[in-house]
Protein backbone atom coordinates (compact mmCIF):
# COMPACT_ATOMS: atom_id res chain seq x y z
CA UNK A 1 0.00 0.00 0.00
CA UNK A 2 1.16 3.53 -0.70
CA UNK A 3 0.16 6.92 0.66
CA UNK A 4 -0.09 10.08 -1.40
CA UNK A 5 -0.82 13.74 -0.63
CA UNK A 6 -2.57 14.03 -3.99
CA UNK A 7 -6.36 13.96 -4.35
CA UNK A 8 -7.78 10.52 -5.30
CA UNK A 9 -8.50 11.59 -8.91
CA UNK A 10 -4.89 12.64 -9.49
CA UNK A 11 -3.61 9.47 -7.81
CA UNK A 12 -5.84 7.27 -10.00
CA UNK A 13 -4.59 9.02 -13.15
CA UNK A 14 -0.96 8.67 -12.05
CA UNK A 15 -1.41 4.99 -11.17
CA UNK A 16 -3.02 4.25 -14.52
CA UNK A 17 -0.20 6.02 -16.35
CA UNK A 18 2.52 4.23 -14.33
CA UNK A 19 0.76 0.84 -14.28
CA UNK A 20 0.79 0.46 -10.48
CA UNK A 21 -1.33 -2.43 -9.24
CA UNK A 22 -1.20 -1.86 -5.49
CA UNK A 23 -3.47 0.30 -3.33
CA UNK A 24 -2.84 4.03 -2.97
CA UNK A 25 -4.51 5.98 -0.18
CA UNK A 26 -5.02 9.73 -0.34
CA UNK A 27 -3.88 11.82 2.64
CA UNK A 28 -4.65 15.33 1.42
CA UNK A 29 -4.86 16.64 5.00
CA UNK A 30 -1.47 15.10 5.87
CA UNK A 31 -2.97 13.47 8.97
CA UNK A 32 -1.28 10.09 8.52
CA UNK A 33 1.92 11.65 7.21
CA UNK A 34 2.18 13.75 10.35
CA UNK A 35 1.36 10.79 12.59
CA UNK A 36 4.39 8.94 11.21
CA UNK A 37 6.56 12.08 11.26
CA UNK A 38 7.03 12.08 7.49
CA UNK A 39 5.96 15.60 6.55
CA UNK A 40 8.40 17.36 4.22
CA UNK A 41 7.16 20.95 4.28
CA UNK A 42 7.31 22.65 0.88
CA UNK A 43 9.11 19.60 -0.50
CA UNK A 44 7.11 19.41 -3.70
CA UNK A 45 6.13 21.78 -6.46
CA UNK A 46 2.65 22.14 -4.96
CA UNK A 47 3.69 22.44 -1.32
CA UNK A 48 4.00 19.84 1.41
CA UNK A 49 4.73 16.21 0.55
CA UNK A 50 5.65 13.07 2.42
CA UNK A 51 9.22 11.91 2.96
CA UNK A 52 9.87 8.55 1.39
CA UNK A 53 9.48 5.70 3.84
CA UNK A 54 8.72 1.99 4.02
CA UNK A 55 7.16 0.31 7.04
CA UNK A 56 6.30 -3.19 8.14
CA UNK A 57 3.32 -2.88 10.47
CA UNK A 58 1.87 -5.91 12.24
CA UNK A 59 -1.82 -6.71 12.58
CA UNK A 60 -1.93 -4.87 15.91
CA UNK A 61 -0.62 -1.65 14.37
CA UNK A 62 2.92 -1.88 15.80
CA UNK A 63 5.73 -0.77 13.50
CA UNK A 64 8.11 -3.73 13.35
CA UNK A 65 10.56 -2.26 10.84
CA UNK A 66 11.05 1.09 9.09
CA UNK A 67 13.19 2.43 6.28
CA UNK A 68 13.25 6.23 6.24
CA UNK A 69 15.14 8.09 3.58
CA UNK A 70 15.55 11.65 2.35
CA UNK A 71 16.01 10.40 -1.22
CA UNK A 72 12.81 9.24 -2.92
CA UNK A 73 14.89 7.11 -5.30
CA UNK A 74 16.16 4.91 -2.46
CA UNK A 75 13.78 1.95 -2.26
CA UNK A 76 14.11 -1.63 -1.19
CA UNK A 77 14.10 -4.24 -3.90
CA UNK A 78 11.46 -6.97 -3.46
CA UNK A 79 14.12 -9.57 -2.63
CA UNK A 80 15.46 -7.32 0.14
CA UNK A 81 11.99 -7.03 1.69
CA UNK A 82 11.58 -10.81 1.53
CA UNK A 83 14.88 -11.24 3.40
CA UNK A 84 13.66 -8.88 6.11
CA UNK A 85 10.39 -10.78 6.40
CA UNK A 86 12.30 -14.08 6.60
CA UNK A 87 14.30 -12.63 9.51
CA UNK A 88 11.08 -12.03 11.42
CA UNK A 89 9.97 -15.61 10.85
CA UNK A 90 13.17 -16.89 12.50
CA UNK A 91 12.60 -14.92 15.71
Amino acid sequence: MALSVDPPKITREHNAKQGYTYTFLSDETHEVIRRYDLLHENGGPGGDISRSAEFLIDAGGTIRWANLTDDYRVRLRPEQMLQILDGFKRR
